[in-house]
């Protein structure tokens, strides 16, 4: 499988990056349009060469690249069907010329209707680009429910038809590919929100542009990669690696904050301790008597463990009890270094405070809490909204879900680990559990997020790959995770 690039764009970014190459570089734009349809052609030869082509045109420039797909199979001897959505005499510039390239091939196209047989095909999706700007209606939106309603393998150029290239969402209905062959730069909106059940396999052609380009044009987010970690000195105790203080637990709840204890040691905290209800502090660490757990009802209770925490973790379990208000408000008055996830936020949402030296990690429920708004407002826009997070609360904000976003005011990151088995409760208290975890050992907060969500992604992957999506539970990831932070 190819290793994707890892700098993200905008679409405006791209279109620009193409202005450029073709303005100030003299790289004519149909030899783009031809490298582009080559690569969408190699992707179809290495997967399903044994199938016909049939092709659905649309009127701009992934037009064009279609039809330079359909003429490249003609040429091949494959057979291909191409399904034009407009008058393909009307189209112009680089995606007329790759239309008349077709025609001369001795081609011809048919227009579409919703009783269009799609079956034993391989579809090439080059109706909609990256400059979808209103819902998709009419034609188009009976073309790609037919491609959907079908069970063929879908190929989609540059993007799928109707997926919003900076945000991830579908503007009313968008093609589900099996394969996207992104161009130029890889766009933002392909790897977070709804794009992960749209886009398949992404892979990016480059087009072989001229490097400057990248060089002169900042990227608007940036993918997680793995990061080496290097081997602890042979000469390590327990104290050099910090000690994570985890407030929460309320009753009924004491499974959140447990887990989130165990993460942090999984990632190799030194030392964890846990601050809780005192009906089950004494029972919380019967199967990890590693954890050591404190009854706290009082606040005053609470400091001496404070005075030796590295970091605190303040959230799971915790209720939103005056028991809750009054830990939260005592541990929001030190100047520890603090992780807040689940019912922290929900109390913090009416605080708005600022603070540079936190993680918040809010799924698109607590987000909209955070920001007083709906959680359909944060879903059409997740950049957005993670960036308004950050500039509101300070801090890094780790927006969780499908392409989890990392804003750390100057940079955004997406990770590209995890799957649908962790809808399921407690794997944000291992995460939030995971990064103070981190930050206890010196990791840098950055390097803490990144590490920590792309592990506990890339744990419960492993774990599905083993035993299966469905059922997966936030305990199963222990293990993974142990095994990844040794890796």
């Amino acid at each position: 499988m190819q290793t994707l690039a890892t700098k993200l764009y905008s679409a405006e970014q791209v279109r620009e990056m193409d202005r450029k190459v073709i303005e100030e570089y003299g790289i004519p734009g149909i030899a783009l349009m031809r490298k582009a349809g080559a690569e969408v052609f190699a992707v179809y030869q290495k997967h399903y060469q044994d199938y016909p082509l049939v092709v659905f045109c649309g009127a701009g420039n992934n037009a064009g690249d279609g039809y330079v797909v359909a003429t490249l199979a003609k040429q091949a001897g494959i057979k291909v069907d191409v399904y034009s959505l407009t008058q393909a005499e009307a189209l112009k510039g680089e995606a007329a010329t790759a239309y008349q390239d077709f025609m001369q091939m001795g081609g011809k196209t048919t227009g579409f209707t919703k009783k269009t047989n799609l079956s034993g095909c391989v579809v090439i999706d080059a109706l909609l680009g990256t400059g979808l700007d209103r819902e998709v209606t009419g034609l188009y939106a009976e073309a790609i429910d037919l491609i959907n309603q079908s069970t063929v393998a879908v190929i989609s150029v540059d993007i799928p038809s109707g997926l919003n290239a900076n945000t991830g969402i579908v503007m009313g209905c968008a093609v589900k590919a099996d394969w996207t062959v992104s161009f130029i730069g890889l766009k933002q909106g392909l790897f977070t929100g709804a794009a992960a059940d749209y886009c398949g396999h992404v892979v990016y052609a480059d087009l072989a542009i001229p490097a400057v380009i990248f060089q002169l044009m900042n990227h608007s987010a940036q993918l997680i990669t793995r990061v080496e970690r290097p081997k602890r000195q042979r000469c390590a105790h327990k104290g050099d690696h910090g000690h994570v203080l985890l407030v929460g637990g309320d009753e009924g709840f004491s499974g959140a904050i447990r887990l989130a204890a165990e993460a942090a040691l999984r990632v190799g905290a030194g030392l964890v301790s846990v601050a809780t209800r005192k009906s089950h502090a004494a029972y919380l660490n019967m199967a990890r008597p590693e954890l050591m757990c404190h009854g706290v009802e009082h606040c005053s209770e609470l400091q001496p463990l404070l005075d030796k925490a590295s970091v605190v973790v303040i959230g799971p379990g915790l209720g939103q009890s005056k028991w809750a208000h009054h830990l939260l408000a005592w541990v929001l008055k030190s100047d520890k270094a603090v992780v807040i996830d689940a019912d922290g936020l929900n109390l913090l949402a009416n605080k708005k405070l600022y603070r540079d030296n936190w993680v918040l990690t809010p799924h698109p429920g607590e987000a909209a809490r955070l920001l007083g708004c709906s959680t359909q407002a944060i879903a059409e826009n997740r950049f957005l909204a993670a960036s308004q997070l950050q500039s509101i609360y300070g801090g890094i904000v780790v927006l969780k879900g499908a392409g989890s976003l990392i804003d750390k005011g100057d940079e955004v990151f997406i990770s590209t680990t995890g799957n649908p088995g962790m809808a399921s409760g407690g794997m944000g208290d291992v995460l939030a559990g995971m990064i103070a975890g981190l930050i206890a050992q010196k990791y840098s907060f950055a390097e803490a997020v990144n590490t920590a969500v792309y592990v506990h992604g890339e744990a419960a992957d492993l774990s599905a790959e083993k035993e299966g999506e469905r059922g997966l539970l936030a305990s199963d990831l222990m293990p993974f995770i142990r095994k990844l932070m040794n890796k």
